[in-house]
């Protein structure tokens, strides 16, 4: 097999991650404000980088709506891949950074010799989450991630696999015109995955790898209060296992990624108890329920979606336990992968692939799996 490394994407040559004058100006200035109050941080550079503050993802929301609120304009929270400090952002609010228009295609990682990966986004539509395993992956290997159409708010998001699927294909295609490709995506983001693999090979584009981490046949799995107090309960079980199963210094990183992810989820609350009771949302609520709708959106698409048989290979990475709801006959992929299904478990329980310290897991069998068809092509 040939490595291939994709070309940039012509929107965005101007925008990923090259030098920005410094300039100390009305919008930096205003943003500078705005970081401090998001992180408790008081002395922050325009140069420094959002993530290396110890930005996360549910903090992002905050941040982008306060900005939306001050600047007027609403960006996709992919937009701190492409400018993650101060002076690159506020180049962006200029409008000097690029062509303006928004793509479902995000740089995470662009340079490398390796082939590309492309990771599809999961029900949440964004893909921050996937920063810590591209790290991992390391600086050789070009990992690009599709986010959900509609984030920006500009317009509704896609309710069929099917279409997702069409516009991602468009989008992977303009950076790398022709396979073997390598794809991906964790929970509903596999089944996209899964998808677009589907369409590319219906087009002739060979796809090298398709992993799907901890994704299920979701369209065979019962909604009801059963199957979903099930599950609720043995989340909470799942977490505390992952937990006691870390040393002190692991315990403390799992803690603050839960405490991050469970502070995101309390505008979203707090914007739909507005909803119910007639009031219109606003700033940080009103950004937490776009995303909460878009949630909402894509967990029916994949309950929708009806998987076709595959002509090429599935590897399924999966964690060592599973929930009760999930782990029944027929909710994998190897009635549907024609030339066969690779199953890798992974030292993790149920919701902790993508978090440290676990991703570390995923991302070393990723890359092996990578590696095997690398060197046998």
């Amino acid at each position: 097999m040939t490595q291939q490394t994709p070309a940039a994407p012509a929107y965005a040559e101007a925008c990923v991650h090259t030098p920005v004058p410094l300039i100390e100006d009305d919008i930096s200035r205003q943003l500078r404000s705005i970081w401090q109050q998001t992180l408790g941080i008081e002395s922050i550079g325009l140069d420094q980088n959002y993530f290396d503050l110890g930005g996360d993802s549910s903090l992002a929301v905050q941040m982008f709506a306060r900005m939306e609120d001050v600047f007027k304009v609403k960006l996709p929270l992919a937009t701190l891949y492409e400018a993650p400090t101060i002076q690159e952002l506020a180049a962006v609010l200029r409008g000097k950074a690029s062509e303006s228009r928004w793509s479902p295609l995000v740089e995470i990682q662009s340079s490398g010799s390796r082939p590309a990966f492309f990771c599809m986004h999961g029900a949440g539509g964004n893909v921050l989450n996937y920063r810590e395993l591209s790290k991992h992956l390391g600086p050789d290997q070009p990992f690009y991630g599709l986010q959900c159409l509609g984030l920006d708010g500009s317009c509704a998001p896609l309710t069929r696999i099917e279409d997702m699927a069409v516009l991602y294909v468009n989008e992977i295609r303009r950076v790398q015109p022709h396979g073997p490709y390598f794809l991906g995506g964790y929970c509903m983001g596999g089944t996209v995955a899964y998808e677009v693999a589907q369409q590319l090979e219906a087009a002739g584009e060979p796809v090298a790898l398709l992993a799907l981490f901890d994704t299920m046949n979701w369209h065979k799995i019962p909604l009801n209060i059963w199957t979903k107090g099930s599950h609720a309960f043995q989340q909470w079980a799942f977490h505390a296992a992952g937990f006691l199963s870390l040393d002190s210094s692991g315990k403390a990183e799992f803690l603050r990624e839960k405490f991050a992810a469970l502070r995101s989820r309390i505008p979203v609350w707090y914007g739909r108890f507005l909803s119910k009771v007639g009031k219109q949302p606003s700033g940080i609520a009103s950004e937490a329920i776009l995303l909460a709708n878009i949630w909402k959106i894509n967990d029916r698409a994949s309950w929708s979606y009806v998987p076709r048989p595959y002509p090429g290979k599935v590897t399924d990475l999966r964690p060592k336990k599973q929930y009760t709801v999930f782990n029944k006959p027929g909710l994998k992929w190897d009635g549907l992968a024609q030339a066969g299904q690779e199953t890798i478990i992974l030292p993790v329980y149920p919701g902790g692939m993508l978090v440290e310290p676990f991703v570390e897991s995923l991302a070393a069998a990723l890359r092996k799996s990578m590696d095997a068809v690398i060197q046998t092509s």
